[in-house]
């Protein structure tokens, strides 16, 4: 049969010949399955969608619209659960072609990493980068699987309330890309039809709303809580905190833990392990007593370089076989070593290793 498919880079349909003539087959994933769902006409008619952006794209119509993201909703005919990929650069006899970014958000399993929260910052992390610079390089097939996963993202961290700040900064990064690819740069660095897109932006400020009005239910045990714990006990969970948004919400709890938050060791140690001793002597910061003020040295580096990354697992990445893999599940390696040709990957590196 002849490659038909939605979107030319998306995988071709597969078909059968039946009494009654040709019949698509449709092969569904049980990672997606709760994205499938029917389209609610009256809730897309609803709120006055169709003026979104009238300004700008007075030519959009609503019952087009609902048409395009109905179609767009349709899950990905083929969904991988790799644990590793192999990571092609180049053609050669045997191979040809390469790897691209798209393929690779495609076949790893990123959609079981978010259920670990050792992988959930990682994986986050990686999905802000691609919002903020490589949207456009995916393919569509890519970009599906892309919303479907941030969907379930979202959904982590309504049920669990799992660092909601993170995946804050992630919808701002990409509301903010979205919103200047459909209006400012133009519809032709985008696949897919910009209705589609539309609808992308309407629901991504869904689940900006959703994480705004988000209410963290207070614990009710009748055992001993976080108050109970000896002084000894709060200091050192404030020196095992790498991130200085956490300190500061964790100081806002009680006075004492206020009182530990401002700590000038606890901020000393905490740019020591972010930043440079040659990055202090550039940007020293004093206070009246003409001692170093270790937390407004702190944001004053943090304006200029960046920080240390620190994740409870990565993608690991093996230079002799060119396999990129989760490193609790390993790989196929063929070195003598296969130790010292593991490197672990940080999600910008990851980034990184797909340009040509």
């Amino acid at each position: 049969m002849p490659f038909l498919g939605k979107d030319w880079r998306s995988p071709g349909w597969s078909w059968t010949k039946t009494e009654h003539g040709w019949k698509r087959i449709i092969f569904y994933g049980h990672e997606l399955e709760d994205n499938n769902r029917e389209i609610d006409l009256k809730e897309l008619c609803c709120d006055n969608k169709e003026n979104l952006f009238v300004g700008d794209v007075c030519e959009l119509t609503t019952t087009k619209r609902k048409k395009d993201f109905y179609n767009n909703n349709t899950k990905s005919q083929f969904v991988f659960r790799d644990k590793w990929i192999y990571v092609q650069k180049g053609s050669t006899k045997e191979r040809h072609g390469y790897c691209t970014l798209g393929e690779a958000l495609n076949r790893l399993d990123f959609s079981s990493a978010i259920q670990d929260l050792r992988r959930f910052n990682y994986v986050a992390k990686l999905f802000q980068l691609i919002a903020r610079s490589q949207l456009t390089s995916l393919s569509g097939a890519a970009q599906k699987n892309y919303f479907n996963i941030l969907e379930k993202i979202v959904r982590k961290v309504v049920e669990d309330h799992y660092n909601p700040r993170l995946v804050k900064e992630l919808l701002q990064d990409l509301s903010s890309t979205l919103h200047s690819l459909t209006i400012h740069v133009g519809r032709c660095v985008l696949v897919g039809n910009v209705n589609i897109w539309l609808c992308r932006l309407e629901t991504i400020l869904k689940w900006q709303q959703q994480l705004n009005n988000l209410q963290i239910p207070k614990q009710m045990c009748n055992g001993k809580s976080f108050n109970d714990l000896p002084l000894l006990m709060h200091n050192k969970i404030l020196y095992n905190l790498s991130d200085a948004h956490d300190i500061i919400n964790l100081g806002q709890a009680s006075p004492t833990l206020h009182i530990l938050s401002e700590n000038r060791t606890l901020w000393k140690n905490l740019c020591h392990f972010h930043f440079a001793d040659k990055q202090f002597c550039r940007n020293l910061v004093l206070s009246k007593s003409d001692n170093v003020d270790w937390k407004l040295m702190y944001f004053t580096l943090q304006k200029h370089y960046p920080m240390k990354e620190q994740y409870g697992d990565t993608l690991h990445f093996c230079k002799h076989c060119s396999i990129l893999f989760w490193k609790d599940c390993g790989h196929p390696c063929t070195a003598n070593d296969p130790d010292s040709c593991v490197m672990p990957i940080s999600p910008q590196h990851f980034i990184d290793l797909f340009k040509f």
